[in-house]
């Protein structure tokens, strides 16, 4: 009875360096679609940009790029401070993204897309023949 209990399972070294070896090929795959995803993000983004009169680059500097968009979707630029408010960041992003759906043209679906799926989106918006007009801006916004 006493070996019931007692009875331990061993690992070789072997099975641990081939699990080690296994998640260390997901973790490689999971950095490799998401550099894939982020290189992606920064092409649409510089050329919405573009489109917009804004630098391209503008898309490759962390921070920088969603003060960048704030001045394109006509928010005031004070707003990007309000990412760091929980709860409210969302109703900010939300907010962005419909005002720079309009200042495009695009109808209130559009701004749905780029909320919920905005890898297509952007790509849309970044390849498409629509124009850049500033319909809203920060004078006009909901936040000056």
């Amino acid at each position: 009875m006493s070996d019931y209990y007692t009875n331990t399972t061993e690992i070789s070294e072997e099975a641990l360096g081939g699990i080690f070896a296994a998640l260390a090929g997901v973790f490689l795959f999971i950095i490799l679609i998401g550099l894939i995803f982020w290189i992606i993000n920064v092409i649409f983004q510089w050329k919405v940009f573009e489109k917009a009169g804004k630098p391209g680059w503008a898309a490759l500097i962390p921070i920088y790029n969603i003060v960048v968009m704030f001045d394109i979707a006509g928010l005031p630029l004070w707003n990007v401070l309000l990412l760091l408010v929980p709860i409210l960041n969302i109703y900010i992003m939300v907010k962005a993204n419909i005002n720079l759906s309009k200042n495009f043209g695009k109808p209130g679906a559009f701004a749905l897309g780029l909320i919920f799926l905005p890898i297509v989106f952007w790509g849309i918006l970044a390849f498409d023949n629509s124009t850049y007009n500033q319909v809203i801006t920060p004078e006009n916004s909901d936040f000056a």
